[in-house]
Formats: C-alpha cells, sequence, structure tokens
C-alpha cells in the first residue's frame, strides 16, 4: 500500500498517458484529468485476477452467490444500507447504464434534470437519445456548492421533467450531500412524480466515514422511486474491467431496466472483472482507507499550496472523490484561453471546466489520484506559469 511508490503507465495503452496528444496536442503535458489513479490495485484483487487468468479458460460467465454476497455485505459495512440480492443487476459500466435509462424510462418530448456543473456524460446521455436537458445550476458561494431547490423546482413545475441525474457525491465540486440535502429533493421529485437515477460510483471515496447517504436508503418511497448506479471502478482503480452493479429495489423498475439489456445484449459480465469486483469488495476495505489517507494529504498539499504561493487560484477542500475543482477565473482567463494557458505554459493536462457545463468556465478539474511526487512537480510548473503571466501583466 505504497501510494507513492511510481508505476511507469506508458506504453501500456493508458487513456491518460498514451492518449495525451490527442487530447492536448502534445505529449509534453503531466496528465492529471480523466478519473483513473496511477496506483495498482488492491493485492487482493491482482491475487484473484492472476488466479483466474492461471486457469485459463474465459468462457462466458455469470455473477456467482458469492459475487453478490460481497456486495450485499459492503453496503452493509461501509454504508449501513442493507440491500436484497435480488435488488443488484449488473452492467458492464454507471454510463452505459445511465444510457439505458434515459432511453428506457424517458419518451422524446421529455426532460431530463442534471444538476451543472457536472459529469460530462450526464450531458450527452441525455442529448445522444433526443431528449430535452434541463440544467440546474448548483449554487456556488466561496467555492462551497449547494443544490437550488427553488430553480428546480420552477423547472419541474410544468411536469415535463420525467428523469433526475443526481451525481452523489459530486464530480467535479467534491460535495458529499447530507441526508437532508437528499431528503429535500427527494420530497420535491416524489411531489412532480420524477425517477431519480443516482449514480454514487464515488460513494466509497469520502474523507467522513459514514457521510455518503445511499439516495434509496432514506426511505421506503425513495427506494421505491429511484435507480442506485455502483462500481467498485474508481474506488478500487479497476474502470478497465467493465464491471458496474445498479441497485433496484422496485421490481417493475428492475425489470424494466433487465429489458433494456436485453435489448441491447449488455448483460454479460466479464470472469476477470467478476472476480476483480469480488476480491475487491471482500478484501479492499483496509486497502481503501489508506488510500483515502494518502489522497486527504494530496487535496491537503494542493490547498495549502494554493493558498500560500497561489491565492490567486481558488480551491475548496473537497468531502470526496480524487478529484479537486480549480477556479482560475481570477487570471481573467477561461475556456479556450485558460486550456491553451495551462498545456502551453504550465505543461499540465486537466479537464477544462466548461466541458462540465456553461457554468464550469473558468474552473478546471485536477486529478489527485496519483503520487505525492506527481503533485509537487504540478504545484511547481502551475506556480511558475502564473507568476510568468502575472509578471508579464504588470510589464504592460
Amino acid at each position: 500500500m505504497d501510494f507513492n511508490l511510481h508505476i511507469d503507465r506508458t506504453r501500456s495503452n493508458s487513456y491518460k498517458w498514451d492518449n495525451r496528444a490527442a487530447v492536448f496536442g502534445t505529449e509534453d503535458v503531466l496528465p492529471m484529468w480523466v478519473a483513473d489513479m496511477d496506483f495498482q490495485a488492491p493485492p487482493a484483487v491482482i491475487r484473484a485476477v492472476r488466479e483466474r487468468v492461471e486457469h485459463g479458460v474465459f468462457g462466458y460467465t455469470y455473477p456467482s452467490p458469492s459475487y453478490y454476497e460481497s456486495i450485499i455485505n459492503w453496503m452493509q459495512n461501509r454504508h449501513n444500507w442493507k440491500i436484497e440480492k435480488e435488488w443488484i443487476q449488473f452492467c458492464p459500466g454507471v454510463v452505459p447504464a445511465l444510457s439505458l435509462i434515459v432511453e428506457m424510462f424517458t419518451e422524446p418530448e421529455d426532460q431530463v434534470m442534471i444538476q451543472t456543473p457536472v459529469y460530462p456524460p450526464f450531458h450527452s446521455v441525455v442529448k445522444n437519445h433526443g431528449r430535452e436537458l434541463v440544467c440546474s445550476p448548483l449554487l456556488e458561494q466561496d467555492g462551497y456548492y449547494s443544490m437550488d431547490f427553488e430553480d428546480m423546482e420552477s423547472k419541474m413545475a410544468d411536469g415535463k421533467v420525467k428523469l433526475l441525474i443526481l451525481c452523489s457525491p459530486h464530480n467535479p465540486v467534491g460535495r458529499v450531500w447530507t441526508k437532508q440535502e437528499l431528503q429535500q429533493l427527494a420530497d420535491l421529485c416524489a411531489k412532480w412524480n420524477v425517477l431519480v437515477v443516482s449514480d454514487e460510483i464515488h460513494a466509497d471515496l469520502v474523507f467522513e466515514a459514514g457521510s455518503h447517504t445511499p439516495f434509496a436508503s432514506l426511505s421506503e418511497g425513495a427506494a421505491q422511486r429511484s435507480i442506485i448506479c455502483t462500481a467498485p471502478s474508481k474506488t478500487f482503480n479497476i474502470a478497465g474491467l467493465h464491471t458496474a452493479n445498479l441497485v433496484i429495489p422496485n421490481k417493475e423498475l428492475r425489470a424494466k431496466f433487465s429489458k433494456a439489456l436485453e435489448i441491447h445484449a449488455m448483460g454479460s459480465a466479464t470472469p476477470l472483472g467478476l472476480a476483480a469486483a469480488e476480491a475487491a469488495y471482500r478484501e479492499g476495505a483496509e486497502w481503501l482507507d489508506a488510500l483515502l489517507d494518502h489522497v486527504r494529504g494530496n487535496m491537503d498539499y494542493v490547498c495549502d499550496f494554493c493558498e500560500g504561493h497561489l491565492p490567486e487560484v481558488k480551491v475548496w477542500r473537497p468531502e470526496g472523490t480524487y478529484l479537486l475543482w480549480l477556479d482560475f477565473r481570477a487570471l481573467g482567463l477561461k475556456g479556450k484561453e485558460l486550456s491553451s494557458f495551462l498545456i502551453e505554459e504550465a505543461k499540465l493536462g486537466l479537464n477544462s471546466g466548461d466541458s462540465f457545463g456553461t457554468d464550469g468556465d473558468g474552473f478546471m478539474r485536477m486529478n489527485l489520484g496519483c503520487t505525492r511526487a506527481t503533485v509537487e512537480e504540478a504545484m511547481r510548473r502551475l506556480e511558475a506559469a502564473v507568476s510568468k503571466r502575472l509578471h508579464s501583466i504588470d510589464e504592460k
């Protein structure tokens, strides 16, 4: 569990590292963007995958009873949420699941609501199916974000919003919604008959134990009006194994989603993905606790560095995820100009804030699931670039 061990990810077909030229126009950037970490998976996961590989036969596979048991136990132990085996529906990924849900649970004339700035695929899965996207911007005050319930209700009141995609914990702003906030959202959606799809892929990556509340655990009413998307992919850095699990307490919703999987032939699992996920849920808790300590340290380092050396770059300490939301608006940089500055001057590859919605313009998302040495080098580069820019402005 040495999270400062450097692992060379180049020449491994890494989307994050080997695709820099295609994404940023140059390989001369330190990539801290797409949400995967630069760490090896937990030892138990590597061992389970190795044993499965040594078996040597990789035919069609289905989730075993022990696989479901590992998920049930994890949800109970980690989130104090009691779920049933029948509620669990396997899917190759959360984004494919969101796409299926938008297609299956809405009609072309329906509206789908998201809370921006938010994970870019939330936008695309709605638009790709020809549904009307309705954005409810989060309220931001001094870097702290909250839900705008008044705005949401005003946009739900005409009855056209049929589905709300919730990001919980929130990517990119790092909020872990309180139980009170989620209950207010549940009440609002019940009032206007809106189905909630809660993407909880970052649920395990919270810095205060027990602070995440699964939306369906709020009440029986919330459980019957929601679909919860979970996965071990972000938690244990196994996104490439394409393993996700939806928890759907409502029998009719579950049957409808299962039908969508059947229509698109997307219900099959891979033997390595199943082996990795089960091992992670059974034996990964200690590794995860150590990971959270490391990521929290990286977060504190960047926040303290900006406060002491880069006051022009505003940042709020997140409550969850390994993603940091950086505010560059004080530098007078937005959109392509900001991206060019970071790529060309700071030599940093980050996620552009405007890809999360227009209200993300002037921001950047930084992935801190990496070694401390990477973080320190990033901040050195950023400080030098900002200093050079400010000096240039002063000379003018």
